[in-house]
């Protein structure tokens, strides 16, 4: 992976420009911040609910295996609303302008199994400058597991990945957990992209939170609640396994898809400017679906997002319509899938083309 990738900045060099224009207008027109409001707030405290109250109930509530299994399936849907609504903003910055407000609600992530310093590396750095790019943006590297590139070299096994694909979907959380922090800590460093980084004082951060999360997650079920080192660990699994499975295909169904690009690093170099890059790989989805939009933290909308990271995801309904377009009065892209299960069934097609060594690419 380079440490630098240069973009064509005489491709379509108006788009953004225009379009920075254009949505500034609109938050002066409706005076209006870019930031969270009230909404956002709002279901910030529903998440932390769905996500906090079922674990307190674990702990002090009597209840039957079956009612602690389904306390375990809201916190795995709480740890996904979280990650989504109030993590991701915090982390990109666009919750407040005011740094402390985005820096306390982004340190979420450590009760969530995550890191601050490895996630934002991997996602705002790596994903949301290189978005698709092969060999750089992480989120396409799946261990040779799965084939999400046409670059990626084709293994046997990947004849059968759009079967398997969903059960290791629901190891992302898990993986954060146990071992992908720590590597990935030790990798930036290695490449050049940790920053002003320090790696003994992060990994000093990794394994506190680690320990801090297995002790409220486990422990305190154990100790507290009184339940078997079995059935906990059997309620935590169930957790990190739905919240896998929904962080994952929110991703997927925005980048992994049929339409979109799959550029490949040429010379250090990209083919497209950055805003046209993020217009060129990237897929709407089920944006009339009040639910989705509100659960998924309008990740739903990864268009606007990808061009807007520090506008609050509150704000992208609204956006979307600026966006779209402004880029077809420029003929670029804007690729939109009109409900969830059709973005659905076109991800896993995609997975199955891919699984043939040469897959036919749109």
């Amino acid at each position: 992976m380079s440490k630098h990738i240069a973009f064509n900045n005489q491709d379509h060099p108006e788009f953004y420009a225009t379009l920075q224009k254009k949505v500034r207008a609109y938050f002066n027109e409706v005076n209006d911040k870019p930031r969270a409001n009230a909404k956002f707030w709002g279901k910030a405290l529903v998440m932390t609910a769905i996500y906090w109250v079922p674990l307190f109930a674990i702990l002090f509530v009597p209840m039957p295996t079956w009612l602690f299994f389904v306390c375990w399936v809201i916190i795995g849907m709480g740890m996904a609303g979280i990650g989504m609504n109030v993590m991701h903003d915090a982390n990109h910055g666009s919750v407040s302008e005011k740094g402390w407000v985005n820096k306390t609600l982004g340190a979420s992530i450590y009760l969530l199994s995550g890191n601050v310093f490895t996630w934002k590396t991997q996602h705002n750095v790596l994903h949301h400058s290189y978005t698709n790019v092969y060999g750089v943006d992480e989120d396409l590297d799946a261990r040779g597991l799965l084939r999400l590139h046409p670059e990626e070299k084709h293994r046997k096994l990947h004849k059968y990945q759009h079967w398997y694909a969903t059960f290791l979907y629901g190891l992302l959380t898990l993986n954060w957990l146990l071992t992908k922090d720590f590597t990935q800590l030790y990798r930036y460093h290695k490449l050049g992209v940790a920053g002003n980084n320090n790696k003994t004082r992060e990994l000093i951060n990794i394994i506190f939170w680690k320990i801090a999360y297995f002790a409220i997650f486990i422990g305190l079920p154990i100790f507290v609640g009184g339940y078997s080192f079995g059935l906990v660990i059997l309620g935590v699994l169930l957790a990190h396994f739905l919240a896998g499975i929904v962080l994952s295909i929110v991703f997927q169904l925005a980048h992994v898809m049929p339409d979109v690009s799959h550029p490949v690093e040429k010379d250090e170099k990209t083919e497209h400017s950055w805003a046209v890059l993020q217009l060129r790989t990237t897929a709407n989805f089920s944006t009339k679906s009040r639910f989705v939009t509100w659960f998924a933290g309008g990740l739903n909308f990864q268009i606007e997002h990808h061009l807007f990271p520090n506008i609050s995801h509150i704000h992208y309904p609204k956006i979307a319509e600026i966006v779209r377009k402004t880029a077809e009065e420029m003929k670029l892209p804007y690729y939109e899938y009109k409900t969830f299960w059709q973005a659905t069934v076109a991800h896993f097609s995609y997975l199955k083309s891919l699984a043939r060594n040469k897959p036919s690419m749109a």
